[in-house]
């Protein structure tokens, strides 16, 4: 589509990195941090907010390594309303190109009363302050008022206009818990811009929450109302229900153009990659009907759809799966195959990879493909999923054997290589081989993490299919979460389970052999 001065641009802010990873079970390593913050940089958005670094020591060393390679777009730090969250915010994004502070604070009645145990007065004076100390260390600072569908729309206005004034770029309006409905949310848009004193000298953004599922109709709605910036996650992952999903928001807005007259400058054709990936780093799945991305979202079984189709797509498709990146071309790649084919069709599914993890990437393939007739996409996906993996883990596979069977317990025998020095051996008996497996693990670090999830899965099908396994492990209140691929089940359980491990462990105090 074409670009013309009745087409406004929305600013494109996502939280994949921060607000996704909060959901449960979706906690992603400082590497695979990284991963996705390149998909976003090649994605086009406009701003990643790359974590809350007073949060953790750990969220801070990855919104500094996010800031320090991220050059083509803003890189955001979420902070509370304190001087000390901000200073750990201004020291993560000391390398970035072009850093945003995003600083945050409830204005519902019920987070006052409740929450933050503080008087109307208090909010604006706290709102105000944190602002201008925000502004002192960075010239681009977002605010956010928590719960605002919740709150007294002239209230919010005040404390916009307030911080606008302290020195505010973005004023967000939250729909925190979910609770709006479009043509509410859209009609809180329009009162802020109408009633807020200078609220042109700031750009208006929004943030919703999918508890109602209306997440996306509540953003697509507030761009309508004249919104400038809309926050969202891929595959809409989040906090409970999740947020508004990037892919919706960009693809809403890129079909109905014509209703909307607003666009993101997002590459479309990036969305698929970007959604494999986020789907894979934290192990939760896309469901089959979901809109955009979803398995069956270019799938017609009808048969009148069928037919409608065959004599035009546009019948019942209202875009196509070239434009969000899904490619048409299936060459099949199998052991002939050479390295300009690999990564032509990694450039085909989106992927780029070059240098050692391009080598390590190929190698894979070619192993794999001498235990396979052929190659698929997601067996492609997969590989580069594991190609560029940290170059330091605790724990290696090295060797494993279990003996099973109808009339007898089941054993594994697991030896691994810890921090490329010792080997650790143990043996261990359970449920079955894979039970066995991760109590044999459990015994080597000295440690018996829950397991919370576990999920196995073949990437493609035939006989000859690829295991993928997902583990979700708890320990001290935390989730972790580990996936392993190989042509073995079990092999693809075991590497799952030590890639949780890794996660969070540290080497045993016992004796190595």
């Amino acid at each position: 589509m074409e670009h013309n001065e009745q087409i406004r641009i929305i600013d494109l802010f996502d939280t994949t990195l921060r607000d996704g990873e909060q959901a449960p079970g979706c906690s992603m390593n400082l590497q695979e941090k990284v991963k996705v913050a390149r998909r976003l940089e090649r994605l086009g958005v406009s701003v990643i907010e790359a974590g809350f670094p007073a949060s953790s020591a750990g969220d801070l060393e990855a919104v500094r390594t996010v800031a320090g390679i991220v050059r083509d777009c803003t890189v955001a730090g979420l902070c509370r309303s304190l001087e000390k969250d901000i200073d750990a915010a201004r020291e993560a994004l000391s390398k970035a190109a072009s850093p945003r502070l995003h600083v945050f604070l409830a204005t519902s009645p019920i987070h006052m009363e409740y929450k933050l145990k503080m008087t109307p007065d208090a909010v604006v004076e706290r709102a105000v302050s944190a602002v201008k100390y925000a502004k002192r260390f960075c010239a681009d600072v977002e605010f956010s008022a928590e719960d605002a569908s919740r709150s007294d729309p002239d209230f919010v206005c005040r404390v916009f206009a307030a911080v606008i004034d302290a020195g505010a770029t973005v004023v967000n309006i939250p729909d925190t818990t979910g609770y709006a409905m479009p043509a509410e949310f859209a009609g809180l848009v329009r009162y802020i811009r109408e009633h807020t004193p200078e609220s042109g000298r700031a750009r208006i953004s929004m943030h919703c929450h999918n508890d109602l599922g209306l997440a996306v109709a509540n953003s697509l709605a507030a761009v309508e109302a004249g919104a400038d910036q809309v926050e969202c996650t891929v595959n809409g992952i989040g906090e409970r229900a999740g947020n508004a999903s990037l892919e919706e928001i960009v693809m809403g807005m890129r079909v109905r153009a014509d209703f909307l007259r607003a666009d993101t400058r997002v590459d479309a054709t990036q969305i698929y990659a970007a959604s494999r990936l986020v789907s894979q780093v934290t192990g939760v799945n896309v469901p089959p009907n979901k809109a955009i991305v979803g398995e069956n979202a270019f799938a017609h079984e009808a048969g009148i759809h069928q037919h409608g189709v065959l004599a035009n797509r546009a019948t019942y498709e209202i875009m196509t799966p070239e434009s969000i990146g899904i490619p048409k071309n299936r060459m099949v790649l199998g052991k002939h195959s050479g390295r300009h084919a690999f990564e032509d069709r990694l450039n085909e599914l989106g992927l780029y990879l070059e240098g050692p993890a391009l080598d390590e990437a190929f190698a894979r393939f070619k192993g794999l493909a001498d235990k396979k007739k052929t190659v698929s996409d997601r067996d492609i996906e997969a590989l580069v999923m594991d190609a560029g993996s940290p170059a330091v883990e605790t724990y290696k596979l090295d060797r494993w054997v279990v003996n099973c069977g109808s009339s007898l317990s089941s054993t594994c025998t697991i030896r691994l290589l810890c921090n490329d020095a010792e080997y650790y051996e143990q043996v261990a008996v359970g449920h079955g081989p894979i039970d066995a497996a991760f109590k044999a693990v459990n015994r080597i670090i000295g440690k018996e993490p829950e397991l919370e999830h576990y999920e196995l899965k073949a990437v493609t099908g035939g006989e000859d299919a690829q295991g993928e396994t997902w583990v979700r492990i708890a320990w001290e209140g935390r989730l972790w979460n580990g996936r392993g691929l190989s042509t073995d089940v079990v092999e693809s359980s075991i590497k799952a389970y030590i890639a949780a491990i890794n996660n969070f462990t540290r080497p045993p105090p016992g004796k190595a052999v």
